[in-house]
């Protein structure tokens, strides 16, 4: 009856992942009920709303456009950053400075890398977990971090199903009733999904529900001005630049790079 243990070993996969994900949504929801309506409801800087469409390397990304919109940074083609006006308007444009280096200029691989992990991009995503607008990074209890362990459990109950029905067979256990038991935690791990989809669908790696809110009210701003131009590069990331040029400088910032 070895069959049993792996049945039993499915039932723990679904069963915890699933737990979890009701926890999840009730602290999400319990943080909405008590969380402050002023955060909720001011405006986001271009910076929080990178932040929340993309995390640390949208706000790279979108510092790097701003700053060569304004010709005090050139972006080349050929995926090299080089530094013009070596004076920064904010902390984190002075990071992507920083991140080029005293020689004034590098690939932009490494300055967007070393750049998303500068102290002021930290302490603007503090900022934002304490106004409940997004998930702390790597604290795994975000409605997303669910989601993804139930869609590895329900994965789980199919490979130990799998794996009970290759086994040999024994008598008086029909392989179809074996099935018929597997099928119960994998129902399980995909209703938990469906009520997630219809329920707290987007879920986001960064941003909170209150924090999706606030950028839905970004997502459809038209790109009218240099304003709304970085706003929307903010939201929906590089592919939102128009510039052949600059467009191209990004397309080479993941390629490997020689010194």
């Amino acid at each position: 009856m070895f069959w049993v243990l792996l049945l039993l070993l499915a039932w723990v996969f679904a069963g915890t992942a699933c737990a979890r994900l009701c926890l999840s949504a009730l602290r999400t929801a319990a943080a909405e009920a008590h969380g402050a309506p002023a955060d909720r409801e001011r405006d986001l800087t271009l910076y929080e709303a990178a932040f929340l469409s993309g995390g640390p390397a949208r706000v790279a990304d979108v510092t790097l456009v701003s700053m060569a919109r304004q010709r005090r940074l050139l972006l080349a083609h050929t995926g090299w950053a080089t530094v013009v006006d070596p004076e920064g308007h904010d902390e984190i444009e002075d990071s992507v400075i920083g991140a080029i280096g005293p020689g004034g200029q590098s690939r932009i691989a490494p300055v967007r890398a070393r750049a998303a992990g500068a102290e002021a991009v930290r302490r603007l995503a503090d900022g934002l977990v304490r106004a409940g607008l997004a998930v702390p990074e790597g604290s795994g209890s975000g409605v997303g971090a669910a989601v993804r362990r139930v869609r590895a459990a329900a994965v789980a109950v199919v490979a130990s199903g799998v794996t009970a029905l290759l086994l040999p067979v024994q008598t008086g256990t029909p392989r179809l009733l074996v099935a018929l038991w597997f099928a119960l935690p994998l129902t399980l791990s995909l209703s938990c999904l469906a009520i997630a989809r219809f329920e707290v669908h987007p879920y986001s790696r960064w941003a909170s529900p209150a924090g999706q809110r606030l950028l839905s009210t970004l997502a459809g701003t038209p790109a009218g001005d240099e304003r709304s131009f970085l706003t929307s590069v903010a939201v929906r990331g590089v592919r939102a630049v128009g510039e052949p040029e600059l467009r191209a400088a990004f397309a080479h910032r993941d390629q490997p790079w020689r010194e």
